[in-house]
């Protein structure tokens, strides 16, 4: 399995989007990050990501960027935890992650969070 986030890996439809933050999706939290999801239907991809970082946050483009960086590089290399699960079960799954530190946060420590929700994502499948 390559550990590479293709653009059809990328959730970038409007109308999934709001139809996700409407209703009808599951969330958690595991500070600081929240994860959003919710199954869906016909997706190139078996998991659709969006990675959000608040501007009201961090006023900067330089911080949400690098915050960004670090949350898909964290999904990228830990993505098989959750796609192994969802192969199993034939299902597909649109993902947000959203930050709510108002500070930085290490790589390590991002990194160690998302491996968390992941398998508690792929646990709440069950």
């Amino acid at each position: 399995m390559a550990n590479t986030l293709c653009k059809a890996e990328r959730l970038n439809s409007k109308i999934l989007i709001e139809k996700m933050f409407a209703g009808g999706s599951k969330s958690f939290s595991i500070f600081p990050l929240r994860v959003v999801y919710m199954p869906v239907e016909n997706q190139d991809a078996q998991a659709s990501v969006l990675l959000s970082v608040s501007k009201k946050r961090f006023k900067r483009a330089v911080k949400r960027n690098r915050v960004k960086r670090q949350l898909r590089e964290a999904y990228r290399l830990h993505k098989h935890l959750l796609l192994q699960t969802l192969t199993d079960k034939q299902q597909q799954l649109a993902i947000a992650f959203i930050y709510l530190s108002d500070e930085l946060t290490s790589s390590a420590e991002i990194e160690e969070k998302m491996k968390t929700l992941l398998a508690r994502i792929s646990e709440r499948l069950v």
